[in-house]
């Protein structure tokens, strides 16, 4: 089988003789370095991965991923959204929706929190993280309100109680003067979606929620507008609405706690990245002691007709062998690491009941290729100096004393 002259000598190097046991070590731990530090990268993003990911599916689940309104934040209610609103909304049909600010009181608490008021039906997000109540109980006139299980526990309420809701930006005259808007609400629904949302959001029937905020009748918020990823509304977010009309998105509420996530991932990609990095310039002087005990091969190599190319060829395939082997080994590791991280920290004893039980893993294929080729490429450049080096050997005088 035909081997180009190169590649075979530069594996043929990269096994070594028994007499090249130090340089053959130093080689080994290269290749232990990047295949360890691959690993931990691929664990780490997948595990951060994960984490973004039941950030967006238990906060975004529930919170309006846009919403598009008038400028006073009243817009008439018609029978369906706007033609450019439904051009916006890619996953589901636009929703009118009232929302604000309130403060909600119970016989044992008072606390202020984010007040939602939908039009119920089926399918709508807040139904997936129902623990108590059902859907179909928040009608028109009924006043009733679904809580977070972490609201209901603070007011110390529970199905059937009473509560007090309170909009400060709306006011009534009353024999006493202007006071906030207020109504009594019975609690028929606990929700649970595992994030702080649970503290804030309460949720309503629409048209109850507009009564509370005396707002004049068939008018809402603005239209709630549906995408399959939360975050593409990027996209739309910088284009011209028409006159009258704006645009606001989930960001002006927890922006700041998804930028932190994306920063944190960000930071410990590049200080794993960096362990890599150092492992891979390992192979410097590794292949530096190999070039300075090769010179008189070298030189024998040139003499019968061999190019600076060649030779620098055959140092590049000995020194990104290491690469190749670490990165594509370290993939894999990491890969079946995390697949089975959940089970070995059981297994070592690790209580993970802050993260509801288990460790959230999502496995990105893209950017863990992205982490190999990378750490591959690295181990090459890492390989260029000392090719360089063996390929400026000088026949002449390598083989002077030999």
């Amino acid at each position: 089988m035909y081997h180009p002259i190169s590649l075979f000598i530069g594996l043929r190097y990269l096994r070594g003789r028994s007499g090249d046991r130090f340089s053959r070590f130093v080689s080994y731990m290269s290749t232990a370095g990047i295949t360890i530090g691959v690993m931990a990268l691929v664990t780490a993003l997948s595990v951060m991965n994960g984490f973004e990911s039941q950030l967006k599916e238990r906060i975004l689940g529930v919170l309006p991923h846009a919403v598009v309104s008038q400028h006073d934040g009243k817009t008439p209610m018609t029978e369906s959204a706007p033609p450019f609103v439904q051009a916006m909304s890619s996953e589901s049909e636009p929703e009118p929706i009232v929302r604000g600010e309130a403060v909600i009181q119970s016989s044992a608490q008072l606390t202020a929190g984010y007040l939602i008021g939908i039009e119920p039906k089926k399918g709508d997000p807040i139904s997936n993280h129902l623990i108590a109540g059902r859907l179909s109980s928040l009608q028109a006139g009924d006043y009733n309100v679904f809580l977070g299980h972490s609201l209901a526990r603070s007011l110390k309420v529970s199905i059937g109680d009473k509560v007090r809701l309170m909009v400060t930006n709306a006011t009534q005259f009353t024999p006493l003067g202007r006071i906030p808007s207020q109504r009594n609400f019975t609690v028929s629904g606990i929700f649970n979606t595992g994030s702080d949302v649970d503290g804030q959001l309460m949720i309503v029937n629409m048209t109850d929620a507009s009564k509370l905020m005396r707002f004049p009748k068939y008018t809402v918020s603005g239209w709630r507008v549906f995408f399959s990823d939360p975050f593409m509304v990027t996209d739309f977010a910088d284009q011209p609405m028409p006159d009258g009309w704006e645009w606001s998105d989930w960001r002006e509420q927890r922006g700041e706690l998804f930028q932190a996530v994306k920063m944190e991932k960000n930071m410990m990609g590049l200080m794993l990245g960096l362990i890599v990095g150092v492992a891979a310039f390992n192979i410097i002087s590794a292949l530096i002691m190999v070039v300075m005990e090769k010179q008189s091969e070298v030189a024998i190599l040139k003499t019968q007709g061999m190019t600076q190319s060649q030779v620098m060829t055959i140092f590049m395939v000995q020194g990104a062998s290491s690469g190749v082997i670490g990165a594509i080994v370290g993939g894999a590791a990491g890969v079946i690491l995390s697949l089975n991280l959940n089970a070995i920290l059981e297994s070592a004893g690790v209580a993970l009941f802050s993260f509801g039980g288990h460790l959230p893993i999502l496995i990105d294929s893209m950017q863990i290729l992205l982490v190999v080729v990378l750490a591959i490429a690295l181990s090459l450049a890492a390989t260029l100096y000392p090719s360089y080096r063996a390929s400026s050997v000088k026949p002449a005088e390598a083989l002077r004393y030999e």
